[in-house]
Order: C-alpha cells, then structure tokens, then sequence
C-alpha cells in the first residue's frame, strides 16, 4: 500500500530476563503466552488512526480485507502463541493490508511495544536492537533467519574470553578480544585498524561462524 514508511532504527548484565539467556538455551522467542490478548481490534485501528493524522493521511479501511482480519484478530487473542508465532502473525497482517495507509507501522508498533516489554531486562543497548529488529522483521525490512539469531545473540550471557570473534551490535565493525579488564571491560581489535578499543560487553556480541 502508499504511504508506508519504514520502521524506526533503534537494536542483564548476564542473559535475557526471560527463557533464552545464554547459548543452547531455549530462544526468547519460543516463550508461549496470549500476547495479544489486551489488543482489541479497536486498539489496532486507533493505532492506524493515530499513524494516518502523523502522516497527513487519509485513515480508512480495505473493503477487500478489513472485515476478514477483524474477525481473525478477535479469534486470535485468546491463543497462546509462541513469541516468534506473534511476530509472524503481526507481519502477516501487514500483508494483508486492512487498513488504506500505514499498515506497516501499524503493526510494527504493536511489535516493538511487545519486545520492549519482554526485553525490558536487557541492558538499554540490546534492549532497543531487540525493539528495532522486531519491527524491522514485521514491516518485511528483516527476514526471519535474522530475527532469529538477533534475538539470541542479543539475549545471550555475556562471558568473553580473550581471542573469541565480537561484532558491535549492529554489525559494522567486527575483530576480536584481546583481554578483559579488572572493571569488566573488554578490550578487543577491530579487523579494520591496529588501535585497541574498549567497551562495555553488552555493547558487544558474538560472531557467528
């Protein structure tokens, strides 16, 4: 549809306040719940009510499709779905369009209101990476394989060691740790340049082979 705008970019000190903290662990995205329980479709239309008035649109609705999808939201807020099964459906709903504008940040948002709950014990970094990558994946930005290993990275114990491969968190710089320091900070090379950095460990995750 017109008008769509892309989502916002945003992305414990050990692990993930939820089910999927650390490497081999269950995915936070697995976590089973009603999520969408509170989220009358009214709610969903005063959202893309508010969306069209920010972005000087008309706010109407899909006579091919709004109908249909009010009727399967209301069927779908009683079932328990696994967090990643959510997201799906929010990103389905995108595709099915009920509303004339700004569908996709319409749900979107519902997303990222969602992960910023369930992430809310993730350091404020990987918290608004996680938010970021969900809304991302709902507005079709980010496939589901990258949702995926965002999520675990972000949410994983920290526990560097000395010659472990690190990437910033959004990816543009990649290197490898040279030592941790006695105040927590690990020093790690870039690939890019001779100069040791420093930061924090939650500002880093690991490098999948």
């Amino acid at each position: 549809m017109p008008h769509e705008t892309e989502t916002g970019s945003a992305g414990t000190p050990d692990g993930c306040g939820h089910p999927g903290g650390g490497a081999g662990e269950q995915s936070p995205l697995q976590t089973r719940a009603a999520f969408l329980k509170n989220r009358s479709w009214e709610s969903v239309v005063s959202l893309n009510r508010g969306a069209c008035e920010r972005g000087a649109a008309q706010h109407g609705f899909n006579s091919e499709t709004q109908a249909a999808c009010r009727e399967d939201w209301e069927a779908a807020r009683e079932r328990e779905l696994s967090l990643g099964e959510t997201f799906d459906f929010l990103r389905a709903y995108h595709r099915r369009a009920p509303f004339l504008f700004f569908n996709g940040n319409t749900f979107a948002d519902i997303g990222r209101q969602l992960a910023a709950v369930l992430f809310a014990d993730l350091p404020s970094a990987r918290r608004r990476e996680c938010i970021s990558a969900v809304g991302h994946y709902i507005a079709g930005v980010l496939d589901k394989g990258s949702l995926v290993v965002m999520v675990l990275e972000l949410c994983e114990a920290f526990g560097f060691q000395p010659g472990d491969r690190v990437m910033t968190l959004r990816g543009s710089s990649h290197g490898v740790v040279v030592r941790l320091q006695p105040d927590g900070r690990v020093v790690w090379k870039p690939d890019e340049g001779a100069m040791e950095l420093r930061a924090l460990p939650e500002s880093l995750r690991r490098e999948r082979k």
